[in-house]
């Protein structure tokens, strides 16, 4: 049976055509999810130590290394427990630093009315001889380290008074004196500027109290 051409055209014939096939997309590593096997290797991946820092630096990076004798002195600094203590009309003017109006509570300052608890006195008016004694003996009954504030002219070398025989010609003829604040009587600014030249004195002799 012979196959015409019209007949041969009209059978369907299966041609395999080829289409080009798509290049096949390649993830990198980095977007490639991690298998169980290399998440365990990398959580026992050793630490790699530079001995050229120290080891807390590269453990715990941003950890500050300050002195211990820095520590003690910031804490210090900090908290400075004052001593009530006010013997002519200076002690207006201390009261009137304590009062809310100055808020000596932001710079840690808290008084104190026992010298026990106190680390500051501040000898705030005119110290006659017979009151010297009592400054004295307030002043050894403060644990250590304590300071000493002189506050006005009075307390610092007799003030109006200095040619009195019965006033001391100045505190620190008896008990050591670390900050003096001048004036008839010095304001609360200047007792403040006092407390603020006592914490630098602080930071600066760091390691040696």
């Amino acid at each position: 049976m012979e196959v015409t051409e019209e007949t041969a055209s009209a059978t369907p014939e299966t041609e395999t055509t080829e289409t080009p096939s798509s290049p096949r997309e390649v993830i990198p590593p980095s977007e490639r999810p991690q298998t169980s096997v290399e998440r365990e290797a990398q959580l026992l991946t050793p630490v790699e130590v530079d001995h050229g820092k120290p080891l807390y630096r590269q453990v715990l990076p941003g950890v500050m290394q300050v002195p211990a004798e820095t520590v003690l002195a910031l804490v210090r600094k900090s908290s400075l427990w004052p001593l009530t203590f006010g013997l002519a009309c200076c002690a207006i003017e201390m009261i009137a630093t304590y009062m809310s109006h100055y808020d000596l509570d932001r710079f840690g300052i808290f008084p104190q009315a026992s010298p026990r608890q106190a680390d500051v006195m501040i000898v705030a008016g005119t110290v006659t001889k017979k009151m010297g004694p009592a400054v004295k003996l307030l002043y050894e009954q403060m644990p250590n380290p304590k300071w000493v504030i002189s506050m006005g002219a009075c307390a610092t070398n007799g003030g109006p008074y200095t040619r009195y025989d019965r006033v001391m010609q100045g505190v620190d003829k008896l008990i050591p004196v670390d900050i003096y604040v001048p004036g008839c009587p010095p304001r609360p600014e200047a007792l403040m500027d006092g407390f603020m030249a006592l914490q630098h004195k602080i930071m600066e002799e760091r390691g040696k109290v």
